[in-house]
C-alpha cells in the first residue's frame, strides 16, 4: 500500500462521492460540503434514502453474525468496504469469533486513509486492507492470500459494490470468478440497489446521482440480483429487501421494504 500522503492527494473534494454521501446519510463525519449538498438533494428526491443506508448496514451485521456463528466461517473478504463506521465486518465477526481473519478491499483513497487508522482487529484474529479495484481479481486474490487461507471456507462480502459495474455480464462474471476461487463451504453475501415500478422515486434519485456524482451506479431488478447467486445454495429467505433478511426482533422493521436487496448463498 502507498503512504498516506500520496493516497490523500488522490482525494477529490470538489466532486461528490458515493462513499462519503453514504457516510453522511448514516450520520458519519467523513464527508465534505459537496457530498452533503448532493446528499440533501437526493434525499429531497427520495426522502427514504437514509433508511436504505441503515438497512444495508444492519444486513451486514446480521449476515456476518450468521456466517461467523452458525456457519462457522472464520475468514472474510470484504470488497467495497466503504468508510469505517460502527459495527464493521471485522468488529461483528470477531465479537462472535475472536480468531476471525478479515481482508478489506477498496480503491477509494478516503476509505484507505481511514481504514488504516480505524480498522483494528483482535489480538487473536487478523485484519488487513488492500488498495484494489473489484475488477482486479488476480491482485485481490494474490494479496488476500497473505492473510486468508483459500483452502478453507471464506465469506465474500459484496455489499453495494457490484452496482458500480454497469455491464451486466461483466458484473456477473466478476462475482463468478471470485466465488470460483473459493472452496466448498464458502459463502457470498451481496446487496444491491434495485429498480422497481413501485419505487419510481428511487429511479429519479439514481438518475440525479449519475448526473452529478461519481462513480456512476447501475440498478437491477430483484430477479437480476438473484442471478448473482446462481450455482449457490441460497439461504432463506432468499434475495429480499435488506430489512427483511432475518430481521432482529429487537430492531424496528421500518420501513419493511427498501430498494436495497440482499441475500446470502453457500457454495456447495
Amino acid at each position: 500500500m502507498t503512504e498516506n500522503a500520496p493516497i490523500a492527494a488522490r482525494i477529490d473534494t470538489t466532486r461528490p462521492h458515493t462513499a462519503r454521501i453514504w457516510n453522511y446519510w448514516t450520520g458519519g463525519k467523513d464527508n465534505y460540503p459537496v457530498d452533503r449538498e448532493v446528499g440533501d438533494q437526493i434525499r429531497t428526491l427520495h426522502p427514504g434514502i437514509g433508511d436504505y443506508a441503515l438497512a444495508d448496514r444492519r444486513f451486514l451485521g446480521r449476515a456476518v453474525r450468521h456466517l461467523a456463528g452458525t456457519a462457522g466461517i472464520r475468514q472474510f473478504l470484504d470488497i467495497g468496504t466503504g468508510l469505517p463506521s460502527a459495527d464493521n465486518t471485522h468488529q461483528v465477526a470477531q465479537s462472535v469469533a475472536p480468531d476471525a481473519r478479515i481482508v478489506y478491499v477498496d480503491n477509494d483513497p478516503l476509505v484507505l486513509v481511514h481504514a488504516r487508522a480505524l480498522l483494528t482487529g483482535t489480538a487473536e484474529g487478523s485484519t488487513d486492507y488492500l488498495d484494489a479495484d473489484l475488477r482486479d481479481i488476480d491482485t485481490i486474490l494474490e494479496q488476500a492470500a497473505k492473510t486468508l487461507d483459500f483452502s478453507e471456507p471464506v465469506a465474500l462480502m459484496l455489499l453495494g459494490v457490484v452496482i458500480f459495474i454497469e455491464d451486466d455480464e461483466e458484473s456477473y462474471g466478476v462475482v463468478r470468478r471470485l466465488m470460483d476461487a473459493l472452496p466448498s463451504g464458502s459463502h457470498l453475501a451481496l446487496s444491491h440497489t434495485i429498480t422497481s415500478p413501485s419505487m419510481p422515486d428511487v429511479d429519479a434519485a439514481v438518475a440525479f446521482w449519475n448526473e452529478h456524482g461519481t462513480p456512476r451506479l447501475t440498478q437491477r431488478t430483484p430477479e437480476q440480483v438473484e442471478r448473482y447467486f446462481d450455482g449457490l445454495e441460497l439461504l432463506s429467505p432468499g434475495v429480499v429487501s435488506c430489512n427483511r433478511w432475518r430481521p432482529d426482533p429487537a430492531e424496528p422493521l421500518t420501513p419493511e421494504e427498501v430498494a436495497m436487496y440482499g441475500g446470502v448463498g453457500r457454495k456447495p
